[in-house]
């Protein structure tokens, strides 16, 4: 069957038609053969938010086995920003590909590495000499900036926020706040982490400002833990799996500036932010705060595992030779990859295509907040944006609510998908380079499955 409201838009990207078709039921039977392979070989511990399996993606499409077209609203969480098959990405990497696969960087070094280091000191915040080290993914990036935190101070403790994620090695399950999926049975948990209250508009018993909340925070550290103690304050400038929570204006630069008088590393964790995501390169850049440690991944390397810890050269260099790396870290083919989604990123301004596609979902969303009492709240920034769901009347948090919007989106063929402590968050993440009329009729869909039709 072809779905009634199939779009009409013409365009194709990266060779994928951007329209929404949907020719059987979701997921299809040529899915449901493959997940039934999927659950009697892969752990069940690996979990599937929507089992549809892809052939074919670009642009704002998925193309499932079954020829089934999907608006793509999730984009690999946040990580392909330039699209599933972006032209440089390609090239660069088939060309790479071609001359070798791996060496090693630590045992045979090559210029891809290197490349992706100056373009990182480039375009991170500040104007300061920075370096930076090159890993797999992002939960590896903040073990290392935590790491690398740790030496340059000589101190031990590592604040982080509530309602935090920060990845699923040990040190950086300590430092996520969800236990279930996240923790649940798999403690004990490294030491030396502790949790400050983050500053959460929506659910402040009583507004506050961003600096009052920062004085909050700043004051359970000094009690709890105290200043002196302190290697590094970990945070996320914009909470991704804790919720899309937007901290009010001025409690970043507030936290920042007292780690600057204290001696703590400040490392801002831009793994679902970073690369045009938030409506600037990255979050941090909307107040202007300059962190002294930046973890990077999901859209550093157009979908290709990346990641990375860039930060002050003295900091970076703190640590002896042989104390950083891995095996695989900086790929060659990955650094290409990452060279030529960076190339995207700037020459197709898709930091200002965020801001744009943040406008229109964020006035989208308010008005349809205006309209059913079971949104509490819309939020975010450039096209990093959420819904929060909660028992009209209250600010009781509704996860069935959001559940049942999310699983009616995934019937009609838009992809979207779920996060926040208490689970009641729609959030929303297409790539940077889904077309309007795409968007337009993603949100269409939205608004019915909120509405119930």
């Amino acid at each position: 069957m072809t779905d009634l409201r199939e779009s009409t838009s013409p365009a194709v990207a990266d060779g994928v038609p951007q329209r929404r078709e949907l020719l059987t039921e979701i997921p299809g039977p040529r899915s449901r053969a493959l997940h039934a392979r999927k659950q009697a070989a892969v752990a069940d511990g690996v979990g599937t938010t929507l089992p549809v399996y892809i052939a074919r993606a670009g642009g704002g499409v998925l193309q499932d086995v079954d020829g089934n077209s999907l608006i793509d609203l999730g984009s690999g969480i946040a990580v392909v920003n330039v699209g599933n098959a972006n032209p440089r990405v390609v090239a660069r990497v088939t060309e790479q590909v071609q001359q070798f696969t791996h060496t090693c960087f630590m045992v045979t070094p090559y210029e891809g590495y290197v490349a992706v280091c100056e373009a990182l000191a480039r375009l991170t915040p500040g104007d300061h000499a920075k370096k930076s080290a090159l890993f797999n993914s992002g939960a590896e990036a903040v073990e290392n900036a935590v790491k690398i935190a740790r030496v340059a101070t000589g101190r031990d403790a590592v604040v982080v926020f509530d309602h935090a994620y920060h990845g699923r090695t040990n040190l950086t399950m300590a430092m996520t706040a969800k236990s279930m999926p996240y923790k649940h049975g798999f403690g004990p948990f490294a030491g030396e982490v502790y949790r400050a209250p983050m500053s959460y508009p929506f659910r402040e018993p009583v507004p506050i400002s961003g600096a009052e909340a920062a004085r909050r925070a700043i004051s359970v550290i000094d009690k709890q833990v105290g200043a002196d103690e302190v290697a590094a304050v970990v945070i996320e400038p914009i909470q991704g799996e804790g919720g899309f929570v937007v901290p009010a204006p001025g409690f970043l630069p507030a936290i920042a500036q007292w780690c600057t008088e204290n001696g703590i590393v400040f490392v801002a964790d831009e793994i679902q932010t970073g690369f045009g995501r938030t409506g600037t390169l990255f979050a941090c850049d909307d107040e202007g705060v300059v962190p002294d440690l930046i973890t990077t991944a999901k859209g550093i390397a157009g979908g290709l595992p990346l990641a990375a810890v860039t930060g002050r050269a003295e900091l970076m260099d703190a640590v002896h030779a042989g104390g950083l790396g891995g095996t695989y870290g900086g790929n060659p083919v990955a650094c290409a990859a990452a060279l030529g989604a960076l190339e995207s990123l700037e020459e197709d301004d898709l930091a200002g295509r965020a801001a744009a596609i943040g406008r229109t979902m964020l006035d989208r969303l308010s008005a349809l907040a205006g309209q059913h009492a079971q949104i509490g709240d819309v939020r975010g920034r450039g096209a990093m944006v959420a819904i929060e769901l909660v028992v009209p009347g209250s600010t009781d948090p509704d996860p069935a609510e959001a559940a049942r919007i999310s699983a009616a989106c995934h019937q009609q063929g838009v992809l979207t998908l779920t996060c926040g402590t208490f689970g009641n968050v729609l959030r929303f993440l297409p790539p940077l380079v889904i077309d309007d009329a795409l968007l337009a009729e993603a949100l269409d869909v939205l608004e019915s499955a909120v509405a119930g039709d």
